[in-house]
């Protein structure tokens, strides 16, 4: 393996920060050198936690990874993987759906930032966990906060509840 492509960087918004994306982590943690968990903007979601809010939940539940950094960045993905020396973009995988949009993201990317894609299938219960689904459930307000922390961290979801309901009022 050449020496960058034992550097990955998963990239996302992780707005809020899942199970499954923790399992991703955790799981990729053990395949590489160093990860690179990069926290980022897209232009088209609107972000219910500032950047440096979602590092603190993320950092907060992989304080035990030491090979794990957790950052923030602006810009394109292939840009800060290749100012940070990552060799290979890792993303997690749910479904077909996801597959779909992926490939389209890998092939772009090799092409402009000649950086290779490696893709990481969700274990099974969190193959239906996604942070747009959560946040719409928060939103609605039908919920238990225990049944919400089987798809996030509790204290992720009671931040979760705290920040939506402020903004619902």
């Amino acid at each position: 393996m050449r020496s960058a492509a034992r550097i990955a960087m998963f990239p996302g918004m992780f707005d809020p920060v899942t199970h499954g994306h923790l399992d991703i982590i955790r799981r990729a943690s053990d395949l590489f050198e160093r990860l690179i968990v990069a926290i980022g903007e897209n232009p088209m979601k609107e972000a219910v936690f500032t950047p440096e809010e979602r590092r603190d939940m993320v950092l907060e539940h992989t304080a035990g990874l030491p090979n794990t950094e957790i950052m923030t960045f602006t810009g394109l993905t292939v840009e800060f993987a290749a100012t940070m020396g990552a060799g290979v973009i890792l993303r997690g995988i749910r479904d077909t759906v996801d597959l779909h949009g992926e490939l389209e993201l890998a092939t772009t990317n090799k092409i402009i930032g000649d950086i290779e894609t490696v893709f990481l299938m969700t274990s099974g219960q969190h193959i239906l966990t996604s942070s747009t689904l959560i946040k719409q459930i928060v939103e609605i307000g039908r919920y238990d906060t225990q049944h919400l922390s089987r798809l996030v961290p509790l204290d992720v979801a009671k931040r979760l509840e705290e920040r939506v309901g402020r903004l619902k009022k």
